[in-house]
């Protein structure tokens, strides 16, 4: 019987140690890779641009930047946002991303339609686990308008914050111009001072927003349409990513987590109108 050499041995060591090294490498997820990184990268739809010194700060539209925020606090990382792919064009200026151009993302939050969304896998294979939050377009006017229905948006100015997701819907479906601005302090300060006819952003916060005294008189609204959920999108084979993710949007629907987050946005947005209003609301 053959006694395998010394260099066949070391020959098979080598092998299975790269062997071990390869599964092992194989099931380290996206949580450990941002963890040996030290900041998790997130896909989102809108990244607002960089603040910088004494510049107005503004509350951005989306609610994705919330979520991204909680996410890399809860992780105890630094957060690095990627704007997701197919959104691109909602408006920023991308200098907050330069960054990281080309850098893929640890997991993305991601906007799908409300009567497609469901938690299950998406085309590429990800697995898309719903974070609780759904909002539709909502119209908001002065309560003396004459507006009552979507189609007579048609030929009027209608504001909307970079990052929005209906940029571009309102004039596609219904004629009007749209008028994109820097965020929704700035497109609702335009109504009140009647630079624009409506304002459009989501009901679910703009709901918040009309609930404060000082909105009253601008609480005339098109009833929400075009209905969608954020989703957490993340790699079909990361079990471990899955099951924590899982586990936040549970946190997220308990206690006052999404009650809260209303509160301070609808608050903190309608402080940002009043500090800048200069002159009275229109008449």
């Amino acid at each position: 019987m053959n006694t395998p050499s010394v260099f066949v041995l070391l020959l098979r060591l080598s092998a299975f140690v790269l062997a071990v090294s390869a599964f092992t490498g194989a099931q380290a997820g996206v949580l450990d890779d941002a963890r040996t990184r030290g900041a998790v990268r997130i896909g989102q739809n809108y990244v607002p641009p960089a603040y910088t010194a004494g510049a107005k700060f503004r509350t951005p539209e989306g609610v994705d930047v919330i979520l991204a925020e909680d996410i890399a606090k809860r992780l105890n990382l630094r957060l690095d946002s990627v704007r997701n792919t197919n959104n691109a064009g909602t408006g920023d200026d991308g200098k907050a991303v330069q960054a990281l151009k080309g850098a893929r993302p640890d997991i993305a939050l991601v906007t799908v339609e409300e009567g497609a969304a469901r938690s299950g896998t998406a085309a590429d294979g990800s697995v898309l686990i719903p974070t609780g939050y759904s909002a539709g377009a909502m119209a908001i006017m002065r309560t003396d308008t004459d507006i009552r229905k979507w189609e007579q948006l048609k030929g009027r100015t209608v504001c909307l914050s970079e990052g929005g997701s209906y940029v571009g819907q309102m004039t596609a479906r219904y004629g009007a111009v749209e008028k994109v601005m820097r965020a929704p302090a700035d497109s609702l300060l335009a109504v009140r001072i009647g630079q624009c006819d409506a304002a459009v952003h989501d009901d679910t916060m703009l709901k918040e927003l009309l609930k404060l005294p000082e909105w009253k008189k601008f609480s005339a609204q098109l009833p929400p349409q075009s209905r969608s959920m954020l989703m957490v999108k993340v790699p079909v084979a990361d079990g471990a990513a899955i099951a924590y993710f899982r586990q936040t949007v549970a946190e997220w629907s308990r206690g006052d987590f999404w009650t809260a987050q209303k509160k301070k946005w609808s608050n903190t947005v309608a402080f940002e109108v009043y500090l800048d209003q200069n002159v009275p609301d229109c008449h």
